[in-house]
C-alpha cells in the first residue's frame, strides 16, 4: 500500500510539474544525443560521438551539487554531522524525493545519500538552502565550480535538474563537460559511498531509498555515478568502473529509451577498457 501511495503521488507531482513546465524543445535522440568515454586519471578520450552536442542533464546535474557540498566540507564551512531543518520551499519540491516535511531535521550526510541514491530533489534543495541561503545563491556556487573545472559548455539553472517552469531556462551541458565533472569527482574517495550505494534506509527505516542506476546491480566494478531523466531530456547517465587499477568514465546524454541508455552505457564501459588496453599495448610496442 505504501508503494502504491508513493507511486500515485509521484505521478501526480509529475503531472503538476508538466502543467507548469516551460515549452522547451525535445533533446533526446536514438541511441543518444552525445556520448564520450575517457580514462579517468589522464582524461584520454577513448571514444566520442557528438560529445559536444548541448542537451539537458536532468538529475545528472546533482553531481555538480555533490561536488560543491564536498568542497564546502573540505573548506570547513559545514560538516557531515550538521543538522539541517527542512524549509517549506525544500519540502515542496516535486519529482523524485524522500518526502521531506517542513521542520524535519536531517544531517548533511543523510541528505547527501538522499540526493544521490534516491535522486531526491527535496534533499538537493534543502542542502542548497542550508549552504547558500537560497537556491539562487547556490546555483551561482555551482556555476563558479563548473567554470573552475572547465565546463565551458554548461549553463546551470537549478540545484536538482528538474524541467524548468514557465519563464525559466533549462540546465544545459554536454557529454564532454559531464566527463570533466565526473573526473573531478572520482579523484575523491569520499564520493563513492554515495554513488555506489544500491539501497539505504532513510527516516529510521520508514523509507527505503533505492538507486536509479541499474549498472550498479548489473555490471561488476561499477561504482557510480548518476542517472537523469525527464521527458524532453530523455535518459542520461555518467557511469564509472574500475578494473585492475584502471578507471573508465562513460557519459551518455539524452537517450530516448531507458533500456538503450543502460545497454549502451554498459557497452561503452566494457569497450573503453578494451580500447585502453589496445592503446597501451601499441605504445609499449613502439
Amino acid at each position: 500500500m505504501r508503494i502504491l501511495k508513493s507511486t500515485i503521488c509521484y505521478i501526480l507531482l509529475f503531472g503538476i510539474l508538466a502543467a507548469h513546465a516551460a515549452d522547451i524543445p525535445f533533446k533526446s535522440a536514438d541511441p543518444y544525443l552525445g556520448a564520450i568515454v575517457v580514462e579517468a586519471e589522464s582524461g584520454e578520450v577513448l571514444f566520442e560521438d557528438n560529445a559536444d552536442a548541448v542537451g539537458y542533464p536532468a538529475s545528472v546535474i546533482k553531481l555538480l551539487n555533490l561536488l560543491v557540498v564536498l568542497e564546502e566540507i573540505d573548506a570547513g564551512n559545514i560538516s557531515l554531522e550538521d543538522e539541517i531543518r527542512v524549509t517549506a520551499e525544500a519540502a515542496g519540491m516535486g519529482g523524485s524525493q524522500v518526502y521531506l516535511a517542513e521542520n524535519e531535521v536531517f544531517s548533511v550526510e543523510d541528505l547527501l545519500y538522499a540526493m544521490i541514491v534516491q535522486s531526491a530533489n527535496d534533499a538537493a534543495t534543502a542542502l542548497a538552502i542550508y549552504i547558500a541561503g537560497s537556491k539562487e545563491a547556490y546555483v551561482e556556487m555551482m556555476r563558479d565550480t563548473a567554470a573552475r573545472i572547465g565546463m565551458t559548455s554548461t549553463d546551470v539553472q537549478s540545484v536538482h535538474g528538474l524541467p524548468p517552469g514557465r519563464g525559466q531556462a533549462p540546465d544545459l551541458t554536454t557529454a564532454r563537460d559531464l566527463a570533466l565533472l565526473s573526473r573531478e569527482l572520482v579523484k575523491r574517495p569520499d564520493v563513492f559511498p554515495y554513488t555506489s550505494t544500491r539501497e539505504r534506509d532513510f527516516r529510521d527505516g520508514k523509507f527505503i531509498m533505492r538507486t536509479h542506476n541499474p549498472l550498479l546491480l548489473e555490471l561488476p566494478g561499477c561504482d557510480g555515478l548518476k542517472t537523469g531523466y525527464f521527458s524532453r531530456a530523455g535518459f542520461s547517465i555518467s557511469a564509472t568502473m574500475e578494473r585492475h587499477g584502471n578507471r573508465i568514465i562513460a557519459v551518455l546524454l539524452d537517450s530516448k529509451v531507458r533500456k538503450t541508455r543502460n545497454e549502451k552505457a554498459a557497452a561503452l564501459l566494457k569497450n573503453g577498457f578494451r580500447e585502453l588496453a589496445k592503446r597501451r599495448r601499441a605504445r609499449y610496442a613502439e
